[in-house]
């Protein structure tokens, strides 16, 4: 299976970085991870809504050059279905039966996705009502990817320090 992550900006928090390695050093048992970052558009602090909409639309055309046409895309979006990490699991466990060995996650800038990229989203998943910085998202989702092979290979969770 090949996991993409496609997100906005560089990541520049050293804690963040380390994290995220360790979480695709342990992927690797798994599958094929890579993390894509494409760059943010730069933007004044006080914007107006058409800004925004292009600010997103600038970064929905970046994230969606980096998709492949035959890929399963999952949009992270407020908006989207609230799973537990067993259906997360199950979402993945589904994906490789039917024969999607592509999956690509797409996280937005800090203004969110656009609507093209929202659109060519086969699913989209809400982490929380809450609103996290995307950056710390890689993280967050990188885990629930670990945990969701974890639980479909039925094997115990340990968090390894």
């Amino acid at each position: 299976m090949n996991i993409s992550i496609i997100t906005v900006g560089k990541l520049k928090e050293k804690y963040l970085k380390q994290g995220i390695d360790e979480y695709l050093k342990r992927l690797s048992a798994y599958a094929k991870m890579d993390i894509i970052e494409v760059p943010d558009e730069k933007a004044p602090e006080e914007l107006s809504e058409t800004e925004m909409n292009m600010v997103k639309q600038k970064e929905g055309e970046r994230i969606l050059a980096k998709i492949h046409p035959d890929t399963h895309v999952i949009a992270l979006a407020i908006e989207g279905k609230m799973k537990s990490s067993e259906e997360l699991a199950d979402t993945i466990d589904k994906l490789a039966t039917y024969g999607k060995s592509k999956i690509a996650f797409i996280i937005g800038g800090s203004l969110g996705l656009s609507d093209d990229a929202l659109k060519r989203s086969n699913d989209k998943l809400s982490f929380s009502k809450m609103t996290f910085p995307h950056q710390l998202m890689k993280l967050i989702l990188l885990e629930q990817v670990y945990r969701a092979f974890r639980i479909n290979r039925g094997e115990p969770y340990i968090f390894q320090g």
